[in-house]
């Protein structure tokens, strides 16, 4: 697909908040052709060249090799990051929903696929440099999300030895954020008792400073390009994407003006648990177990054979971000859907 001319190209979780850029991008591309967009709810939303087919990946009924008939390429993004109390629920989405999504571009012959692997499916790593693609992808064992990840990595270990012919590109980004993004964000991490007002810098008295928590993020659009470049070039293969800087106490607290204050990482991961056990809080202790572990990505791969750059800092994509959690933004999408802010 070096060429992309006249490219028809199929999307699972359209909807969600990296789907809704790298459909927007694919319907402005004047070598798409056409945009398939599979997701459980249609969207009220209708970008250029795009058809909409209410599909989940999760169910044995879905079709799949059907909707993805006369497809030059699959990007897969479909995943659900809740109930996280119920692991197995998420397991028939992520884990068995992407196996399906696999087998069914082998059936329908489709030559690229382009799955949205993360910087979760890493092993723990070092946060005083950068890693490349080589590094393991264990994940971490004990939270649901990276095990997922994880697992997919083998799943499409097996899948591109049997399968030589079709082109497999996997995408690693840390965490992607954009101001529609806010609401569901919000209600996939924070909940209900986190209200958008409250992300105002001045009524943050101090910044919790926990060892480990050095992450890198990158903006929701500037991963979507990645995307179509993978589409463009004839690349296989993993890439890691982020943008800089990392994101760590001292950076954010200069972005919000907030004074880091060191915590112990028992006493955080002891509010969060209890929190998240008193379903206060939809993210685990398991999950920032394993944030705390992730080691920081080299991107060096994606500069030079794919072309990619962000566009945003890592900072401007959170200044973003904060504001739309503000503004409770969202989009016109039902996981992306926003809300009221008083």
């Amino acid at each position: 697909m070096s060429s992309m001319s006249g490219s028809r190209v199929v999307v699972t979780g359209a909807t969600g908040n990296v789907g809704t850029s790298v459909v927007r991008l694919l319907s402005e591309d004047p070598d798409v052709a056409s945009v398939r967009g599979l997701a459980r709810r249609i969207p009220q939303w209708s970008p250029p060249k795009t058809e909409w087919a209410a599909v989940d990946v999760a169910s044995e009924q879905a079709g799949l090799a059907e909707q993805f008939a006369d497809a030059d390429a699959v990007i897969h993004l479909a995943w659900a990051f809740q109930p996280t109390h119920d692991p197995a629920t998420t397991w028939r989405t992520n884990v068995l929903g992407s196996i399906r999504v696999f087998e069914a571009v082998a059936a329908a012959g489709v030559p690229v696929l382009v799955h949205a692997s993360s910087v979760g499916a890493y092993s723990p790593g070092p946060k005083d440099r950068a890693v490349d693609e080589s590094w393991p992808t264990h994940g971490w064992p004990d939270a649901a999300y990276t095990r997922e990840k994880a697992y997919l990595e083998r799943a499409l270990d097996t899948f591109e030895r049997d399968h030589p012919d079709i082109r497999v590109v996997r995408m690693r980004p840390g965490f992607l954020f954009k101001a529609e993004s806010a609401s569901e964000q919000r209600r996939i991490f924070g909940g209900r008792f986190l209200p958008g007002p409250l992300a105002r810098p001045e009524l943050l008295p101090f910044l919790p400073d926990v060892p480990g928590l050095r992450v890198q993020t990158l903006h929701s659009d500037d991963g979507a390009r990645a995307y179509l470049l993978a589409l463009r070039r004839e690349v296989r293969g993993a890439f890691n994407l982020a943008a800089e800087p990392p994101l760590d106490a001292e950076v954010l607290g200069e972005l919000l003006g907030a004074r880091p204050v060191r915590l112990p990482r028992t006493a955080v991961r002891s509010a969060i648990a209890a929190a998240w056990n008193l379903r206060l809080l939809p993210a685990s202790p398991h999950l920032f177990d394993a944030v705390l572990r992730l080691p920081l990505m080299d991107c060096t791969r994606a500069h030079t054979e794919l072309g990619w750059r962000p566009l945003r800092t890592a900072t401007e994509a959170i200044e973003e971000f904060l504001l739309g959690f503000q503004r409770g933004a969202g989009a016109e999408t039902a996981p992306m859907q926003g809300h009221k802010v008083g």
